[in-house]
This record gives structure tokens, C-alpha cells and sequence, in this order.
């Protein structure tokens, strides 16, 4: 694990300093194993799209997996592994995350989680959460296009961990909604046209259809 945050041109108020955390800890069951964010999509690796769509919009990036860190040190990124055992699912890394963020980072008030797998994530993303959780005073801030729920995909305060890991560890919660749930949360929406921006990469059709959407952007250019 490298030490330090992957830091990035400040891209937000000082109250709003906000860290991302590319969750690439997952077993990729139904895609035969291997790393998904690691895929190739239209010449460029699944992870390097992520990266270079959150960079811009984050005061640092860290990347969440388990396993030979050494797979994605071409990034240049801390890769901080799950703190909790057993593959605990998303919650553990999203939690691995937050510790290393207020270890490392201590003036982050949030940060921004977000699926390895994800490769055509808004430029907007980290300002409309913010912005929603601010209109509506809540806790915690989720992506939503088209009326369906990204949970994986949300802006957390910092100062939730604690709580977070009470649940997970003390509570043996495992499901993202079922700890959002437990807090004031609201949702920031995006259209599914020309594609959903959210569309993530959990079995072999999925990336085709990425293939698809890479094709057709790359060519109305």
C-alpha cells in the first residue's frame, strides 16, 4: 500500500475538500474472475476511463482492492485493501477508504465512492452530489438515472465511518442500502440518453454494449 493520498489539482472549497475511492475490490463471479476494472474497452483499460473522468472533479483518488497490489501500480494511486475480513462487499472498502482518507488526507470532509467498473461516469458527478445533499440537508447524497438507485455511487461525510463500521463489523451489514438507509439521504438524477452513465460492468453483454457506446461516442466526435 502506497502511503499518502493520489492527489489532484484542488477541485472544490476548502469545506468541501473531497477525496474518491475507486472500489476495484470485487471477485467478478459472473465475468470468470479477474479484475473487471482491468478490462480493455476501446483500447483504454476500464480503470484509466474512471480515473481520468474523476481526477478533474476530486482533491485526491485512491483505488480500494484486495490481492497483489502490484496489478495497478501502473496508476500511481494508493491501493488500500479491505480492513475487515471475509471479501466483506463494497461497505468494507467504501469503510478502507474512509480510514486512509482521514489518515492521510485529514482536512477531506467526504468523499466520493464509485465502481471500478464504471466507465462513462458524468464530469458533473462529485458537484451534483453536493449540491443535492446541500439543497436537501442530509447526510448522504446517491446517483440516480432514470429512477433507479446507484448506491455504490454516493457521496459520504467522513465522520460516518464510525458508524459505518459498527454496522458492518458490529451489525454484519453487508448491502449498500441497507446502511444508506439507516441515514438522511437523498439522490442526484441523470438521463439514461444517450446511455446511462452508470452502466457498470457485470457480465459479458455489458461490455459489449460499453463497446457499443464507446464506438458511437468516439465516431460523433
Amino acid at each position: 500500500m502506497n502511503a499518502g493520498v493520489g492527489t489532484s489539482p484542488p477541485s472544490s472549497s476548502p469545506n468541501q475538500t473531497t477525496a474518491g475511492i475507486l472500489l476495484a475490490g470485487g471477485r467478478s463471479s459472473r465475468m470468470g474472475g479477474g479484475d473487471k476494472p482491468l478490462l480493455d474497452l476501446g483500447g483504454v483499460p476500464i480503470l484509466a476511463r474512471v480515473i481520468a473522468s474523476l481526477r478533474p472533479q476530486c482533491d485526491a483518488l485512491l483505488i480500494n482492492a484486495n490481492g497483489d497490489p502490484a496489478r495497478f501500480a501502473a496508476y500511481g494511486l494508493p491501493i488500500v485493501a479491505d480492513n475487515v475480513p471475509d471479501y466483506a462487499g463494497p461497505l468494507a472498502g467504501i469503510l478502507a477508504g474512509l480510514d486512509f482518507i482521514a489518515a492521510y488526507l485529514p482536512e477531506a470532509r467526504f468523499a466520493v465512492s464509485v465502481a471500478g467498473d464504471t466507465p462513462f461516469l458524468p464530469s458533473d458527478l462529485v458537484a451534483r452530489l453536493h449540491l443535492a445533499r446541500e439543497q436537501e440537508d442530509t447526510e448522504l447524497a446517491c446517483a440516480r438515472s432514470s429512477g433507479r438507485a446507484h448506491p455504490v455511487v454516493a457521496l459520504w461525510p467522513i465522520a460516518i465511518r464510525e458508524d459505518l463500521r459498527k454496522a458492518l463489523v458490529g451489525e454484519d451489514i453487508r448491502k449498500v442500502t441497507r446502511f444508506l438507509e439507516r441515514h438522511s439521504l437523498t439522490y442526484a438524477d441523470w438521463p439514461v440518453e444517450p446511455f446511462d452513465p452508470f452502466l457498470n460492468i457485470n457480465e459479458p453483454a455489458d461490455i459489449k454494449a460499453a463497446e457499443e457506446i464507446s464506438r458511437t461516442a468516439h465516431t460523433s466526435r
